[in-house]
């Protein structure tokens, strides 16, 4: 376990932007894990935990503290039976390897999400979701380091506290924990419809009418690399903003000017409007502001075409959210973590 000092953060990180980090160590086991939180708090430093670098930022100051990139690989059968199977992913397994493994064995739950880059240990951070499925939906609990009591603890899904693109993970409890591994329930029984649209238009139009997880596996992963640029190519971290969620009264009001507004019922009078579609009416789509280029083929997407400074994607994101809170009086927020 060697631990790196002054490393810059930028071959870490898909966006391609940040200064350097003061320290930077991998972990390949819980005990190493341990080991580097202990050995920050001894420097009295902070630590940041990172996996695939897609959902994450840094500014041009860099980190001044250690960062922990997650190296744990192993996925095992915990419990089957007829109808299900418990699959144990460690942390620093790549997702998508972990969807294709649950897509290999036929198992339904997660093939939704494949193709979505990063680690399994990060997925809950965010509570990660794609095309009609959430991590939430076939979460069972995860094994954590707690740094503020010491030990390794077991969490539920009502102790990560799920929501929309949510945890206490990077909520109420952010830096606390450093998540091991993460365990999910999946099913046998074949996908059932209604899917979602953009899956459903897939299926129709390549006249598919055999549903199985590999099926739809093929179906994600080909919309998503229609739409969305490959981060090795074109620097982005995926999704830059959240979708925006507004309450009833606002969606009624908003539909007198804008009768076609796409929406998705949430419950609870709330509702969820694709940032992407708020984007593109403002004009945005597919335009370069301070060298970041607003994806023409989904607005949610931000590329890091020319710009060198970590405040250049910040004047992009704030003058793309400002013209949205102008037009339609909705504040959308960024969806990748800061590295401070």
């Amino acid at each position: 376990m060697n631990v790196h000092s002054d490393i810059p953060l930028k071959p870490y990180l898909t966006m391609q932007l940040g200064g350097k980090a003061r320290f930077i160590a991998d972990a390949h086991s819980s005990d190493e894990v341990i080991s580097l939180v202990k050995h920050a708090a001894s420097l009295q430093i902070p630590f940041f935990v990172l996996g695939g670098g897609s959902n994450t930022l840094a500014t041009d100051d860099g980190y001044n503290g250690l960062v922990i990139r997650m190296q744990q690989k192993g996925i095992s059968n915990i419990e089957e039976t007829s109808d299900w199977t418990v699959i144990k992913a460690l942390a620093g397994e790549l997702w998508d390897d972990l969807v294709k493994l649950s897509v290999e064995k036929h198992l339904t739950g997660m093939e939704a999400l494949s193709a979505i880059p990063g680690t399994v240990g990060a997925a809950p951070v965010q509570n990660i979701g794609a095309y009609g499925q959430d991590l939430a939906d076939t979460f069972l609990e995860l094994e954590a380091y707690d740094s503020k009591l010491d030990t390794i603890v077991t969490l539920t899904a009502d102790d990560c506290q799920f929501s929309y693109r949510d945890s206490i993970f990077r909520g109420s409890e952010m830096g606390r924990y450093v998540i091991l591994s993460v365990t999910f329930k999946l099913y046998k029984l074949a996908p059932r419809p209604p899917f979602y649209k953009a899956v459903q238009e897939y299926f129709d139009t390549h006249n598919v009418t055999l549903y199985t997880p590999e099926n739809i596996r093929s179906a994600v992963i080909a919309i998503r690399t229609d739409k969305l640029p490959d981060p090795k190519i074109q620097p982005n971290t995926g999704s830059f903003f959240k979708n925006a969620i507004i309450e009833r009264w606002q969606l009624v009001e908003l539909q007198k000017t804008y009768p076609d507004i796409p929406n998705y019922d949430l419950g609870d009078d709330l509702f969820k409007i694709p940032t992407g579609w708020l984007i593109e009416q403002t004009g945005y789509k597919g335009k370069l502001l301070h060298g970041i280029r607003v994806n023409s083929k989904n607005a949610l997407v931000l590329i890091n075409e020319s710009a060198s400074s970590y405040d250049d994607l910040v004047l992009a994101r704030d003058e793309i959210a400002a013209n949205v809170r102008d037009t339609f009086r909705i504040s959308i927020e960024q969806e990748p973590l800061e590295l401070r």
